[in-house]
């Protein structure tokens, strides 16, 4: 299941080799939409990626420092660095497609 993003762990949870963190809403009926997807991408990435999730309700500071105008908005951090987002709703597959590109970026160097 993937953790709750705070300030409090931010660091700590973003310090592996990749960190996906989706920064959603409960209101968001898009984010909403992507729960069932993030959770297969979690299952099918188990001990490759790390998966969190903020609530930018409760983080408005930290979503604003990652640049997060729109949700839902999945920040790829690298070693704890911020490195790349991806906003809106997308299919499964390109989404697998596009963490197994990060993967192999990481895994070559």
């Amino acid at each position: 299941m993937a953790t709750t993003i705070t300030r409090d762990n931010l660091k700590r949870e973003t310090n592996n080799l990749i960190t996906v963190i989706d920064f959603w809403a409960p209101w968001c009926g898009p984010c909403k939409m992507m729960n069932p997807i993030m959770k297969q991408l979690e299952n099918q990435f188990k001990g490759q990626i790390h998966f969190g999730k903020m609530n930018v309700e409760n983080n408005q500071d930290i979503a604003m420092n990652y640049k997060v105008m729109s949700i839902p908005s999945l920040v790829i951090f690298k070693h704890g660095q911020a490195k790349e987002k991806v906003t809106g709703v997308y299919p499964k597959d390109k989404l697998a497609q596009f963490l197994d590109q990060k993967l192999a970026e990481v895994n070559s160097k």
